[in-house]
């Protein structure tokens, strides 16, 4: 009589032993960022900050507007328009340094790539969504009133209609690759980095509008916002052209030494 047949046993299960962090050419462990309670602790550390510096000025700040606004109603969607000016061209600026960042990999060692991608993109979406409402308040301005018709067609404004149409063009400019983000998957990688570029075109373009059309332009507050936004962007765009020469250098003496060595 034949023997039965011997079951198959159960695979031992062995624990997880951690793997170690990849490394570099040259035997240099790879940098991966700072420790998560680091991280938690410093974030946690700003936003203390933040809360005591709202909870210190914000009464005093909410009755002086409210104040202004009940002495100067008519004046309202001025103020209104100037502000969120100034928010939006912060927020653009924000999205354009923040994009930079990316791709130097200078936040990669303070927090996820994930996570900085998806504030480059929210930065750019809010830009966007300020810049309408700062158009829109225009058209409720009685200093400088403006049609619709003179809001969407380029250097078509009864006020400063060159520097105006530099915003309206960096309106457009910014619609565009903020749409892209949706459209990523369909166009492909290579086409949305080349859209991507248009970016600094609307950049450069807002920042000639805020410099020359906005009313608060020639203060010294002003033109630091926008000339210290302007420093940061060349300083970081000819880092990443520099970093980018460097690599490919790198990457051609490699190939070379291979192609000798074989």
């Amino acid at each position: 009589m034949n023997a039965p047949a011997p079951q198959p046993t159960a695979p031992v299960q062995r624990p997880s032993v951690p793997q170690p962090r990849p490394a570099r050419p040259g035997g240099a462990v790879r940098y991966q960022g700072l420790d998560p309670r680091v991280r938690l602790a410093g974030w946690g550390l700003f936003l203390v900050g933040i809360g005591f510096v709202l909870g210190a000025t914000a009464p005093g700040a909410i009755q002086s507007l409210m104040a202004a606004a009940v002495a100067q109603q008519d004046r309202l969607p001025w103020y209104g328009t100037r502000l969120f000016a100034f928010l939006a061209y912060l927020a653009v600026a924000g999205s354009v340094i923040y994009g930079l960042l990316l791709t130097t990999k200078l936040l990669d060692a303070i927090a996820h790539r994930p996570v900085t991608f998806a504030l480059h993109m929210d930065l750019a979406l809010v830009g966007l969504g300020l810049a309408g409402v700062h158009a829109l308040l225009l058209t409720l301005d009685s200093t400088v009133p403006f049609s619709l018709a003179e809001l969407l067609v380029p250097f078509a404004a009864p006020y400063r209609p060159l520097w105006v149409g530099f915003g309206q063009i960096a309106f457009y400019l910014s619609f565009v690759v903020v749409a892209s983000f949706y459209v990523r998957s369909r166009i492909g990688q290579r086409a949305w980095r080349l859209l991507h570029y248009a970016t600094f075109l609307a950049f450069l373009a807002s920042t000639l509008h805020g410099l020359q059309a906005g009313s608060d332009s020639g203060t010294p507050w002003a033109r630091s916002i926008y000339m210290g936004a302007a420093a940061a962007v060349v300083f970081l765009l000819v880092y990443r052209i520099t970093l980018s020469v460097s690599l490919r250098r790198s990457r051609v003496r490699a190939a070379a030494a291979a192609l000798t060595a074989g």
